[in-house]
């Protein structure tokens, strides 16, 4: 079964660190991209960060210098460490999977998609 199962999430407050992790299954691993995504209430889905197959990363305007993304292709899984948060990092976050080249902070172009993770960050 092709999927992606995240972990990690929950409250905390600001200034506070938190870790996500995406782990694959089902599908060539390395032949994919990952992204992390995050929906807060009423508001759009947006890119927070990415890394491609080859190593390559993206990060959102905000989220640089807090935030950081790594792969373990040993465990299929990818991380997000999330240092420095603040309020309004407040969201689900999700993991989604992009069979391309570079990867790129466009939700619609991910195949696969994780179940989502709550992150709550309290002032």
């Amino acid at each position: 079964e092709v999927q992606l199962a995240q972990s990690g999430g929950g409250l905390v407050q600001a200034g506070g660190s938190l870790t996500l992790s995406c782990e694959a299954s089902g599908f060539q691993f390395d032949d994919y991209n990952i992204g992390w995504f995050r929906q807060a209430p009423g508001k759009e889905r947006e890119g927070v960060s990415c890394i491609s197959n080859d190593g390559g990363t993206y990060y959102k305007d905000s989220v640089k210098g807090r935030f950081t993304i790594a792969s373990d292709n040993s465990n299929n899984t990818v991380y997000l460490q999330m240092n420095s948060l603040k309020p309004e990092d407040t969201a689900v976050y999700y993991c989604g999977a992009q069979d391309g080249w570079a990867c790129d902070s466009y939700w619609p172009d991910y195949d696969i998609e994780g179940q989502g993770t709550v992150v709550i960050v309290s002032s």
